[in-house]
């Protein structure tokens, strides 16, 4: 059990130290996160509450073994670690609210070259983790699904916000790269 307080902990940590440290700046363009990241935030809120309760309340495990729990641990921290992979390889372009950046350019090399939006899927990779690692059908639905949700609205959001901007230069990376699954979606 102490493994899974660790590692849960180090991805609450990691997470509210980005929020905090990777906010957008004076001269970046306000108003375009449309409430995005206040939604995000709510919605892991109450996501993740439901999700313990579900594992506390509603046991309806998703497999007898504990290898289930423990990919969902390994999930956790590969999504973790591929979040903090596309947020370096950003640099000073990743904002935690949506925001055009003073002298702003897309990001098209590195892993950007297959999937836009790494950064969401090394969360959506964890919070799938997360949901695995209570070993709950219940709470793997309650959080990955409404997590999910809102993370493809402000991704709706900023991909919205980027055509405005760069027009069809953003229109052709999005022709030539998948949203978040290369090869899939």
């Amino acid at each position: 059990m102490t493994i899974f307080i660790i590692i849960w902990s180090v991805w609450f940590i990691s997470e509210i130290f980005v929020s905090r440290a990777l906010r957008s700046g004076n001269k970046d363009k306000k108003g375009t996160d449309k409430g995005s990241f206040r939604i995000i935030w709510i919605t892991i809120g109450i996501a993740n509450s439901l999700g313990v309760l579900s594992a506390i309340f509603l046991q309806i495990p998703i497999g007898s073994t504990q290898l289930i729990p423990y990919t969902g641990l390994s999930l956790i921290v590969l999504g973790i670690i591929f979040r903090f992979i596309s947020i370096l390889s950003l640099g000073r372009l990743f904002t935690v609210k949506v925001t055009i950046r003073e002298d702003h350019k897309i990001k098209s090399d590195g892993i950007y070259r297959l999937i836009r939006h790494p950064s969401y899927t090394g969360s959506l990779l964890s919070f799938l983790g997360l949901g695995l690692s209570y070993n709950n059908w219940i709470s793997l639905a309650v959080i990955l699904v409404p997590v999910a949700l809102a993370m493809l609205h402000r991704i709706k959001i900023e991909e919205k916000l980027l055509v405005e901007q760069f027009g069809s230069e953003y229109l052709d990376y999005m022709s030539r790269t998948y949203r978040l699954i290369p090869y899939l979606y």
